[in-house]
């Protein structure tokens, strides 16, 4: 065995302690390691709600929502429909949101045939819920966005497709020759709630969320 091969080995190694988290690069400095260790303790008597409640994040919120367009839910609200309703009703909601007593919606389900048959079951909030979903992620994902795996693209602001494809290139030009590809089925039908909500739980501090 070459001791390139020998060495590509020892850096696609497992980590001893099993994170979840794929291992890390060789370069990768204690600033993310800090801020990993600043999400998992969040400041006592944070109040995230406010900041979801922020007219900047709001208007970001349904800029996204307006975008992403979609199906009403079970309301029957469009989203084209959404920016009328909040102007009138938003001041109620923000209450609601700050008092902890907001209640969403029940989701509607649909289901997408598959291609090679079946169907795909998806649950579609309101839109108003999709809104509110939508602020909330926005403001814990610039808390969270830093302590994630360097080596996730998906779903992440400033990352993309195009970057995995060049860090796969990368891989290859350094040598490495084997890949993996794997679907986990029916995994957001099946995943734990409760393990979930209860990780979620170690990173927050304001229970209105």
């Amino acid at each position: 065995m070459s001791d390139k091969r020998q060495k590509n080995q020892l850096v696609l190694a497992f980590p001893v302690e099993d994170t979840g988290e794929a291992p890390r690069a060789a370069g990768e400095g204690t600033e993310s390691l800090t801020a990993k260790r600043q999400a998992e303790s969040p400041a006592i008597g944070e109040r995230l709600m406010e900041e979801v409640c922020e007219r900047e994040n709001c208007k970001q919120a349904l800029a996204r929502v307006k975008a992403n367009k979609g199906s009403p839910g079970v309301d029957g609200m469009s989203v084209h429909e959404l920016p009328g309703y909040l102007k009138q009703h938003w001041p109620a909601i923000r209450e609601q949101l700050r008092s902890g007593t907001y209640q969403p919606q029940p989701v509607r389900r649909v289901e997408i045939p598959k291609p090679d048959g079946g169907v795909r079951k998806l649950g579609i909030p309101t839109v108003l819920d999709r809104f509110i979903q939508q602020a909330v992620m926005q403001v814990l994902q610039r808390r969270w966005d830093r302590t994630f795996s360097e080596h996730s693209y998906g779903f992440r602001p400033g990352r993309s497709a195009h970057q995995a494809v060049g860090a796969a290139q990368r891989y290859i030009a350094a040598g490495y020759r084997w890949c993996v590809d794997l679907d986990l089925e029916k995994f957001f039908d099946r995943v734990s709630h409760d393990k979930l909500m209860a990780r979620i739980a170690t990173r927050i501090s304001d229970r209105r969320l």
